[in-house]
């Protein structure tokens, strides 16, 4: 690769496909564009919410990677065991690839196995095998208690667990078991999707405990019994339950803690407008980054972020080597579908860099917002595959 001018796009989620799309279309077709994953399909994760109730089937969700080698990108399977920031370079599967720019965009590791009895006791939300083992359950499930628990404070798509929880409510109501179902949600954090703000934090909890969902904000957990199927949180209170749903912890992926690349955050720094690490000609985009925000939290980790961030990167890239475009910048600015249930959605937007805090509006529930959730899903397999 050292001949000619070529960009390695670690990783094959949002952000990864949606850089090398762009850098494909920006970049002269003599540049390659190499995207790596482990996996040979891309799973679009905001749809395994529908998913767990029973509303997609996995084929559904997913597309293959090698799609894009008739896009002009290239695609190479296997696991990234090191990477070389300083030399532009990584090794995948024993193989060592060297580029003139690197795109990193490995997203975030879940790590259940950070709280003790997690893993055995519940369902993970934010994995395919995981939110295809709770419709089973759901399917099964003849009344008892559901906990609903995020094991982190920070932890990617901040509406997830909250559209899960009201996602899982409709179906108990669709399926009679309603009346006895008593849905509890254990959050490690203030309230809801605080980042954007308490006025659509208080709106969220308050879609939420309308359905009869009981919130218990800010407990953390300790660890889980999984054969009692009780949960100790970290202030000395227990809880106990018959279905557990649950956000694992998230941290960088090994691979990027051990490049050089991860702050003190944990996370890989970067400029928040134009996505570029320390080492010249690296980039990082989407849940891998950790941008801090004026209120000291950081820019919540979502899909829509990571789109943005790598149109950016894909831009500024065709600048600087053929002169093509114009410089861009990323100012913050992203959205959100909330899906409430009964096939309804709500929907949330705006600028998360503004200060003092982010300014975001959120659109109460309505089928038109569900309707647009479903287009956007179907407009994002179509596009990119």
């Amino acid at each position: 690769m050292a001949d000619r001018k070529s960009v390695l796009v670690l990783g094959g989620g949002v952000g990864g496909v949606v850089a090398a799309h762009h850098l494909r279309r920006y970049l002269p077709r003599d540049r390659r564009i190499v995207l790596i994953d482990r996996e040979r399909q891309h799973l679009f994760q905001p749809s395994l919410l529908w998913l767990m109730v029973g509303q997609r089937e996995p084929e559904q969700i997913r597309r293959p990677l090698d799609g894009l080698q008739r896009k002009g990108i290239e695609v190479v399977n296997g696991e990234i065991e090191q990477i070389d920031p300083a030399e532009r370079a990584v090794r995948v599967s024993g193989r060592e690839l060297k580029a003139d720019a690197l795109v990193i965009a490995l997203g975030a590791d879940l790590a259940p196995g950070q709280i003790s009895g997690l893993e055995q006791a519940g369902h993970n939300l934010y994995t395919l095998q995981g939110a295809t083992a709770l419709r089973d359950a759901l399917r099964q499930f003849s009344g008892g208690r559901v906990v609903l628990l995020t094991a982190a404070s920070a932890y990617k798509c901040p509406a997830a667990p909250y559209e899960a929880a009201m996602l899982i409510e409709g179906a108990f109501r669709r399926h009679g078991v309603r009346d006895r179902a008593q849905i509890d949600f254990y959050a490690a954090e203030p309230g809801p999707m605080g980042v954007a703000g308490p006025q659509v934090s208080a709106a969220v909890r308050q879609m939420v405990e309308q359905r009869g969902i009981r919130y218990h904000p800010e407990p953390q957990v300790q660890s889980v019994d999984s054969t009692a199927r009780r949960l100790s949180f970290t202030n000395g209170t227990e809880a106990e339950c018959d279905l557990l749903v649950y956000v694992p912890p998230h941290r960088a992926p090994s691979v990027v803690r051990q490049s050089g690349l991860v702050g003190e955050s944990g996370w890989v720094s970067v400029d928040r407008h134009t996505l570029e690490t320390r080492f010249p000609f690296v980039y990082a985009v989407g849940d891998v980054t950790a941008i801090p925000l004026k209120l000291g939290k950081p820019l919540p980790k979502a899909g829509v972020f990571a789109s943005n961030q790598a149109e950016v990167v894909a831009r500024n890239l065709a600048r600087a080597w053929v002169g093509r475009g114009v410089s861009a910048r990323f100012e913050g600015h992203g959205s959100c579908f909330i899906e409430a249930g009964g096939g309804k959605a709500g929907f949330g937007s705006g600028n998360f860099y503004a200060e003092p805090t982010p300014q975001i509006k959120l659109h109460a529930p309505s089928r038109w917002w569900h309707l647009g959730k479903v287009l956007f899903e179907k407009r994002w397999l179509r596009r990119w595959f």
